[in-house]
């Protein structure tokens, strides 16, 4: 295997080919994904294996002392050849990744082969691409959250630690010095604990990056910037906390942290910076000076770290492992972000390349991954995922029930909730044609309710007697998301034409079940409720754009908001994202305007999930972005779209205005009474559909796709990169 290793003595920087490491009893044998450059720590090793031997011997007076001592007791020969061999070898690199579990040891019962682990330490947790790792040094990475995230444990860690032995409490104010890879995260975990932060640091990229992930005010250290936003927020009386997170050997932090921290506050050492502590300035505050010994209790612990002795929860609450797992909790939750410090991403075999631009400075970065291709490609991580969009396969030939052209369709409707009183059924109560025969419901007054509003022949707890209803043409699933791909399974399996409210699955799994029931049954008279497609303004504004010649650009911007407290929409354990539940309405829209199916999907999002950045590829080379924001303002139109091409533009706003420029300029003549988001238009395509047997409105492979792409939005999120729409039987 490789590895990337280091000459103390000549400074030289290598990956080599290295034997893999047994996999002993007691820990697991982890193939790397990624592993993370700490930019402070390892390049201040880097740095001083360039030096001269009174360079390294000036960087290092502890080391200095061991030889003296050494020197006392072996004499100068003897040391002086133990200590030309120890720094003429190579020296390992790297202390925090993500990969698979390879192998597993005697012992381990907490992980199994394949899966995904975050791994600390500087013996461990090397540039390499397998390490073996003890059990206290890895944590199992939590479903959903992203390898390359997941690496960034370690480092997460070390800053708990540090803020852990700041004890902060709710609305204290602390300050952070050296906004670097630790400080940024110090400052996210303190903004998490509900703590107000101050940044300091001389570099204004750092500092307007603190800003971003939730410092109140950050500047440089020498300017008057720092000491005035502290006097504001804490009344003049100075920080709670002071965290030193920086490097190198100025005294200024130390000094800085005695004039701005509060009487008998607290200064917590987290990096490595000089500390000549001014005896006056702190004794006067009677300053509690702590430090943070890395990752936690257990660190340099033998029989904690090699031998897997826990320490009792009741005695030692937060040990380096406990951190670890803490740590990828929060990232998992969204309430620590990592992917805006990530700078740079190398290929693992360019690692010598990656160290000596960082060293030259040419390569400016908070924090640098090596990604490892061949484990990735195996995880789907690097080589673009792949969601499955299931080939339609028939069995015989389409049902399409025969029935009497002047009989009226007769529907049912399981689930009577929202959505269905209040946007469905008002439409169809008053549609010649149409009988409403049963609804079912999981409760019975909400059954005799909407029989009562809307005149349902009957009302029935009892899915299986509608289902073997002969004369019931068509049934409506308009339940919670989780049960709506059972639903039509057993409703297709019935013989029934079916529509379904988005979406149609919540995972693969469920697409696969419904398209299984359509190729037992040949039953494929399917509708999901995307309606937008059917919308009058935007189905004319659509004709009066006209044929494309070449590739679009569309843009769309769903303003969403914030649910109510309670809404059933937040249950993501259940039903599935907010996004997964509706994000087909707007993904189907850009390919009925797009006239195709994507190819691929790349998903971002903010912390928690809720604000999305979905971009859509498709044959032609045309692109969509979707914008889903629960963060804009509400008197803002919940959605506006734009699409250009071939020197066109077609604007819609909020389903109340529309627009095509062009050679000649279109702008709708009238403004609707009210948003007409097109369900009464898709309704009456449906009805005609089962009344006459002809074709569905939405062809089923369309259908699918859409349900296919909103389900890689999920897939894009937790890897990271594009995933691919693979067309599979």
């Amino acid at each position: 295997m490789k590895q990337v290793v280091q000459n103390y003595k000549s400074g030289e920087l290598a990956v080599l080919d290295v034997p893999v490491p047994g996999c002993k009893p007691g820990g697991v044998l982890v193939r790397s994904a990624y592993s993370l450059i700490s930019t402070g720590t390892e390049l201040m090793k880097v740095s001083e294996a360039g030096m001269s031997m009174l360079g390294k011997a000036r960087s290092r007076p502890d080391q200095v002392a061991k030889v003296m001592q050494s020197v006392a007791t072996n004499g100068v020969p003897a040391t002086y050849r133990k200590v030309m061999g120890k720094l003429d070898s190579y020296t390992p690199l790297g202390y925090s990744l993500c990969g698979v579990v390879e192998q597993v040891g005697a012992g381990i019962d907490d992980v199994k082969v394949g899966d995904l682990v975050a791994c600390a330490g500087n013996e461990h947790a090397l540039h390499a691409e397998l390490n073996w790792v003890p059990k206290n040094l890895y944590a199992p990475v939590p479903d959903g959250l992203a390898p390359r995230h997941a690496a960034f444990g370690t480092v997460g860690s070390i800053a708990m630690q540090g803020v852990r032995q700041g004890e902060p409490q709710l609305g204290e104010v602390a300050l952070v010095i050296g906004l670097g890879l630790i400080g940024q995260l110090v400052v996210q975990l303190l903004t998490a604990a509900g703590v107000r932060v101050v940044g300091a640091d001389p570099d204004p990229t750092r500092c307007e990056l603190a800003e971003r992930l939730g410092a109140m005010a950050c500047g440089d250290p020498a300017s008057p910037a720092v000491e005035a936003a502290v006097a504001e927020l804490t009344d003049g009386h100075g920080v709670d906390q002071v965290f030193l997170a920086a490097g190198g050997g100025s005294n200024q932090p130390v000094e800085l942290a005695a004039r701005l921290a509060r009487d008998r506050g607290r200064v917590v050492d987290i990096g490595k910076c000089r500390l000549d502590l001014p005896w006056n300035a702190y004794y006067e505050k009677e300053l509690d000076v702590r430090f943070s010994r890395s990752y936690g209790p257990g660190r340099y612990d033998p029989s904690y770290e090699l031998e897997g002795r826990d320490y009792p929860i009741g005695y030692v609450r937060w040990t380096e492992r406990r951190n670890l797992a803490c740590f990828l909790d929060l990232l998992a939750r969204g309430r620590v972000d990592v992917e805006p410090l990530v700078s740079h991403i190398a290929d693992f075999d360019d690692a010598v390349e990656t160290y000596q631009r960082l060293k030259d400075g040419e390569l400016k970065a908070v924090a640098v991954l090596f990604r490892y291709p061949e484990q990735v490609e195996e995880q789907g991580e690097l080589a673009a995922p792949e969601v499955s969009v299931p080939e339609v396969r028939r069995t015989c030939a389409t049902v399409a029930p025969a029935r009497s052209a002047k009989a009226p369709v007769r529907l049912a409707f399981v689930g009577a909730g929202n959505y269905a009183t209040s946007m469905l059924l008002p439409h169809l109560a008053r549609r010649e044609g149409v009988e409403l025969a049963t609804v079912v419901t999981t409760t019975a007054l909400s059954g005799a309710n909407a029989q009562r509003k809307f005149g349902f022949a009957g009302a029935t707890t009892d899915l299986d007697a509608v289902l073997g209803d002969k004369s019931v043409d068509a049934v409506f699933v308009v339940t919670r998301h989780s049960s709506h791909a059972e639903l039509t399974r057993q409703a297709l399996l019935a013989g029934k034409t079916v529509f379904v409210e988005k979406p149609l699955a919540l995972t693969e799994d469920e697409l696969a079940g419904v398209l299984a029931a359509v190729e037992e049954s040949g039953n494929d008279r399917l509708q999901v409720g995307f309606n937008r497609r059917f919308a009058p303004l935007l189905q004319e504004a659509k004709e009066r754009f006209g044929a494309r010649t070449g590739p679009a650009n569309l843009r769309y911007l769903v303003n969403a908001g914030k649910l109510q407290h309670g809404s059933w929409y937040l249950q993501q354990g259940a039903e599935g994202s907010r996004f997964a539940g509706e994000g087909g309405h707007f993904i189907d829209t850009a390919s009925w305007l797009l006239d195709a199916d994507p190819v691929s999907v790349y998903a971002t999002a903010a912390p928690g999930n809720e604000d999305l950045q979905v971009v859509l590829r498709y044959p032609d080379g045309s692109t969509a972005t979707i914008s889903y924001v629960t963060t804009g303002a509400p008197g803002f139109p919940k959605e506006t779209l734009d699409l250009v091409a071939d020197g066109k533009v077609l604007r819609l706003d909020d389903f109340v205005k529309a627009s095509v420029y062009g050679r000649k300029k279109w702008v709708s003549s009238r403004l609707p009474k009210a948003r007409d988001k097109g369900q009464n238009a898709e309704l009456a395509a449906f009805v005609k559909a089962v009344r006459t047997g002809g074709p569905m409105p939405v062809p089923l492979e369309s259908l699918v796709a859409t349900t296919a792409a909103t389900l890689a939005v999920q897939a894009g999120l937790a890897g990271g990169t594009p995933v691919t729409l693979a067309r599979t039987p």
